[in-house]
């Protein structure tokens, strides 16, 4: 079994697709399925379940994936920690982020990065919070800039970047929006609006509404923030949110209200590190930033689309 079959095999698994999986790589797609055919032989088993159209992980794959993950995050750290030693900074750094992660601007961070270390290759890929974790668990991650995680789900350190209360959002002709404040018990058989279990506010607000002990419907579920407040000022729906949310450009004719009593949400943004393998040469300089010159919005911007105002926490 080589590095090269494992990598050949990983990007399979994330294309889902032999073509694209070749694209990505560079080589030709019957040197590819070569490749892969010649690990499954080595192996035994079946690593994909292959139709016409589509390209599945086996229950074997899915096995092998995560092995292989850890394996190739092994080799480019060993690699990585030899350059570094030589004085040399390259390799490829791949950070995770949820969107509009508050406490730091991941694009200017990572600007920064790239001035400071131009050989790195960078690499961004945008989750939930729970791929983010599992992303940094299997090393398909360096790091991660996540949203509302509990110590109990992850034994990897937590960073903490910034807390923030969340709020009410709701349309300007909604009965709750002339309120300074609107109580749970007020809140069952509202339409919600929210993004998919996986994003941070999510995650957020079902805890908010779990620790309250009031059940609520979200009929309406997004992946990104603009479409949120579309359709809470279209009045399809109300949306508990962080509250930086509220001072969004799209957010200027919505009215945020807070939500009394003793279960007040909270938005935390922390930075996501791996555990017992560490950090990797790149990973390391990233947090020197984030720890020694963190990136930080000024107040009223919106950068990426997302304005990043809350209080910081210190690293």
């Amino acid at each position: 079994m080589e590095l090269r079959q494992l990598e050949h095999f990983v990007a399979v698994a994330e294309e889902q697709h032999f073509t694209r999986a070749a694209e990505r790589l560079a080589v030709s797609q019957s040197g590819l399925s070569a490749s892969v055919r010649a690990l499954e032989q080595e192996l035994r088993t079946p690593l994909f379940s292959r139709t016409t159209r589509t390209v599945r992980l086996t229950e074997a794959g899915r096995a092998l994936l995560v092995e292989a993950e850890r394996t190739l995050a092994g080799a480019r750290a060993a690699r990585d920690a030899v350059d570094a030693v030589r004085g040399l900074l390259r390799g490829t750094l791949t950070v995770g982020v949820e969107q509009c992660v508050a406490g730091v601007s991941p694009a200017r961070l990572l600007a920064a990065f790239h001035r400071e270390h131009p050989q790195m290759e960078l690499r961004l890929r945008q989750e939930g919070t729970s791929s983010l974790l599992d992303g940094v668990a299997g090393g398909r991650l360096d790091l991660a800039f996540a949203a509302t995680v509990s110590p109990a789900e992850w034994r990897g350190e937590l960073v903490p970047l910034a807390r923030e209360p969340m709020v009410l959002l709701c349309a300007a002709g909604h009965p709750f929006a002339g309120r300074a404040e609107v109580a749970w018990e007020e809140l069952p058989g509202a339409s919600f609006i929210d993004f998919h279990p996986d994003w941070g506010p999510r995650r957020a607000a079902d805890e908010a509404f779990a620790a309250a002990g009031v059940r609520r419907t979200v009929g309406l579920e997004v992946n990104d923030v603009h479409s949120l407040l579309e359709l809470v000022q279209e009045g399809l729906g109300i949306a508990v949110v962080p509250h930086h949310f509220s001072r969004k450009p799209e957010a200027a004719r919505l009215v945020a209200v807070e939500l009394a009593g003793v279960h007040r949400p909270v938005y935390e943004s922390v930075v996501v590190l791996p555990g017992a393998r560490g950090l990797s040469p790149g990973a390391r300089a990233l947090m020197r930033l984030v720890r020694e010159d963190p990136v930080r919005e000024p107040d009223g911007a919106d950068a990426g689309g997302c304005c990043n105002r809350a209080e910081p926490v210190s690293p």
